[in-house]
């Protein structure tokens, strides 16, 4: 996360793009302040950080208000926020591909970095690593496949005990939590089963190679996954 309470545009953007083009189901948020509400959860930052922001965005042009005061993202805002995307995605690359950093550090420095990447400098990575089709953590670079295949994955929490499936993607805005996956070996690709699901009790239970992991109910909604 960047430091203090100075999260850029782009940062904002990256987040309200994610609650935009959500994965699985699509569920809107009516309440006026949802997004605000979502935003500043996922940002680390206060609900009053979060409003000035969106008011300055809607200043902007990127978003603007439904009718029941939900940001929207404007076409400008949804073309913005989709180069912010990639160029985030394809930085990961880099630094995990070029640069030899972990998979988990490279979110962290991707965001630190975004800002100081031109759009030409992003195109020659992008050729220079081959056009790679997914950053570290599973998300596709090219927005139009990420949003065509939000309706084929879930996230774990949305199974049933005894489901198999696949983890796809790992969900970003929490840095602490994406170290955790990797540590408990819940990585892209990785094939899995729902042993037993416990919402009340803040517990998953998870099935991988023969072991088993307890999962919490913030973690099993950060694991996006297609069932077998």
């Amino acid at each position: 996360m960047a430091h203090g309470q100075g999260h850029s545009v782009d940062e904002y953007l990256e987040t309200i793009y994610f609650l935009a083009f959500p994965i699985g189901e699509y569920r809107p948020a009516t309440a006026s302040n949802a997004i605000a509400s979502r935003v500043a959860e996922m940002l680390g930052v206060s609900r009053a950080s979060a409003g000035e922001m969106l008011k300055r965005l809607e200043a902007e042009g990127l978003v603007e208000r439904g009718e029941q005061k939900e940001a929207i993202l404007t076409p400008t805002g949804i073309e913005r926020a989709e180069r912010v995307v990639r160029k985030h995605r394809l930085i990961e690359r880099f630094l995990t591909d070029f640069m030899g950093y972990t998979a988990a550090e490279s979110h962290v420095h991707a965001d630190e970095l975004g800002a100081t990447f031109t759009d030409d400098m992003i195109d020659r990575i992008d050729e220079r690593l081959g056009h790679p089709d997914r950053c570290p953590h599973g998300w596709p670079v090219d927005t139009t496949t990420e949003q065509l295949e939000n309706r084929e994955l879930v996230p774990l929490s949305d199974l049933a005990p005894g489901d198999r499936a696949m983890i796809v993607r790992l969900a970003e805005h929490d840095g602490e939590l994406l170290h955790w996956f990797y540590d408990q070996g819940l990585v892209p690709g990785q094939e899995i089963e729902l042993r037993s699901a416990e919402p009340a009790a803040d517990q998953f239970t998870v099935s991988l190679d023969g072991g088993e992991r307890a999962v919490s109910e913030r973690a099993a909604a950060g694991l996006f996954v297609k069932l077998a």
